[in-house]
């Protein structure tokens, strides 16, 4: 047994098996994937300074969005060291109830190989934790994980990506079980790897024919099996979990994807918005190439996301058109709107994907804007807030509140 792994056992065995991953947002896109809490109620009516349970300032740039785990919050930065070149890799622990920084480790300080978007950092993935240790990828700078109290277990790292145009980084991995699936889609060899989260140990890797690619991997299960499935520009793939064995794929997206898949209902939804418009859903029972046959339940080709992911909440799902605030929701089995490009005149540039919560959808607009609407059949807007900066990551709801990460403060909303 390594001393990572040693350090670590000890946590394992204290954890409280009574914990419900429901009742926390572990990662991106929450507990499932999908954007959605269960359980939360969140303020639907809030500002910079109205329903403010606490805010702290954070220092750097990022948009990786947080993730919580009971009393604690995680969030990554890239902060830049004054006169230099150097960019800080950090990772903070903040304390849920009073915002307090309980830790804060700079994973690597180092010079990045290429440069970034004007809207993007070098800190755009999200963390994630199963409540005994936090793992927080840098792309090129590497995979490190933490124990929930801020020791570091062990790091990886998988050499540098060239990314298109310079755009950045910023694909998010996804924890399950033992496992964290890491994307590694840019324009040299690309990979999917599953590394073992107790020992950083990589379990296995696969090639994989795609340039560039922002989407996150999601785990799902079909008749009993377990897939990881990814996105691409030539085809959406999915693999067998425990081996990478590669179960079926589809083409049909667009250029540069960026949004992640969402799954329910023995079905897998694919959007993109790129230099074109797809939006489809799949029987993930199929095996090898599914495209043209029953396995693709249906599809759209317009008004379909860019950056922002889809929302799938019970059988509506929720997509923008491009980055733009129109906003689209369909009946998720068949595909046939509820309402389709409606203009939300409060929202003009979104990066951050929708979430839902207590019978509510937010949608944040780049400018600080969050649109709250009934998560509904039918399109009603309840509440427009404003954070007074720029929002790109997705909000965290959980219990009664909302972790928003803008890009200046960490934000904890709760109604006062």
């Amino acid at each position: 047994m390594n001393r990572y792994l040693a350090a670590l056992m000890p946590l394992l065995l204290s954890v409280c098996p009574s914990v419900s991953w429901a009742d926390n947002w572990p990662h991106w896109r929450g507990d499932g994937g999908n954007g959605v809490a269960e359980n939360a109620n969140p303020p639907t009516e809030f500002s910079n300074a109205r329903n403010v349970k606490w805010k702290v300032a954070i220092s750097g740039q990022g948009s990786g969005s947080p993730a919580v785990w009971e009393d604690k919050i995680f969030v990554t930065t890239g902060v830049p060291v004054s006169g230099t070149k150097q960019v800080k890799f950090t990772v903070l622990c903040i304390d849920r109830a009073t915002g307090k920084t309980l830790w804060e480790k700079v994973a690597v300080e180092a010079v990045p190989h290429e440069g970034t978007h004007q809207t993007n950092g070098f800190a755009s993935a999200s963390p994630c934790t199963d409540g005994t240790a936090v793992y927080a990828f840098f792309g090129s700078r590497g995979l490190f994980a933490y124990s929930i109290e801020g020791e570091m277990l062990w790091n990886r790292d998988f050499g540098d990506m060239t990314i298109r145009n310079n755009f950045g980084e910023g694909a998010s991995p996804a924890l399950h079980g033992d496992h964290l699936f890491v994307p590694w889609d840019h324009e040299g060899q690309s990979k999917l790897y599953a590394v073992n989260k107790l020992s950083g140990d990589i379990v296995w890797q696969v090639d994989r024919d795609e340039p560039s690619n922002w989407g996150t991997p999601l785990v799902i299960e079909s008749e009993g099996q377990e897939q990881v499935i990814l996105t691409g520009q030539n085809k959406v793939r999915a693999y067998e979990l425990g081996t990478g064995k590669p179960l079926w794929e589809c083409g049909g997206q667009t250029d540069r994807p960026a949004a992640s898949p969402v799954a329910g209902d023995g079905l897998v939804f694919v959007a993109s918005g790129f230099r074109g418009a797809f939006v489809g859903a799949f029987r993930p029972d199929g095996k090898g190439d599914i495209e043209g046959t029953d396995h693709v339940v249906w599809t759209r080709s317009r008004d379909t996301p860019d950056i922002a992911s889809p929302l799938l909440s019970g059988d509506r799902l929720y997509y923008y058109k491009a980055k733009t605030g129109l906003l689209t929701c369909v009946n998720a089995k068949t595909g046939e709107p509820y309402y389709s490009a409606k203009r939300i005149p409060e929202l003009d540039t979104i990066y951050a994907s929708p979430v839902a919560a207590g019978g509510y959808v937010y949608l944040s607009d780049r400018d600080g804007t969050i649109v709250v609407i009934k998560d509904a059949d039918h399109f009603e807007s309840v509440a427009t807030n404003q954070m007074g900066e720029t929002v790109d990551a997705t909000p965290a709801p959980i219990d009664d509140q909302l972790i928003v990460r803008g890009s200046k403060h960490l934000f904890c909303l709760q109604a006062q």
